[in-house]
């Protein structure tokens, strides 16, 4: 399993919006970055990703997972370029882990999401992983 870290202004798709959709879970659409997109390419079924509020809250509040293969992203009309996921909830993060916090922790010093910070879509490695749940009380 590989893991991941979404992005998501929550006035536009907050976790809770994700939470309130059950097992159907959400397209991750509306992505237009390249890097972005490849991530999601790589993914597989089960992989699970931090949902991040961003711009507002600054904060992982979730953990979500893939539900669905990269397919042609439904908002972006004829243009192929542009694929997605889809994603469903699986768990609240106890206590949101801030990107202060993230900066501030040496094991974290080289995550996407202090070296990359407008990457929406970012790839996170095991010991990422395993500091950020420790960090948020899992």
């Amino acid at each position: 399993m590989a893991y991941w870290l979404f992005k998501s202004e929550p006035f536009k798709f907050s976790w809770d919006m994700l939470k309130a959709l059950g097992e159907k879970g959400q397209e991750w659409d509306g992505v237009r970055n390249y890097g972005a997109r490849n991530n999601m390419r790589a993914m597989q079924l089960g992989d699970q990703g931090f949902f991040y509020h961003s711009n507002e809250g600054l904060a992982v509040v979730g953990i979500a997972e893939v539900c669905a293969l990269a397919h042609p992203d439904s908002t972006a009309g004829d243009d192929l370029r542009w694929e997605c996921v889809d994603l469903r909830a699986l768990k609240d993060m106890p206590q949101p882990v801030t990107l202060q916090a993230v900066k501030t922790n040496p094991a974290l010093a080289q995550m996407a999401l202090v070296t990359q910070s407008r990457l929406s879509v970012q790839p996170v490695t095991d010991v990422e992983w395993t500091e950020v749940c420790r960090m948020g009380g899992l």
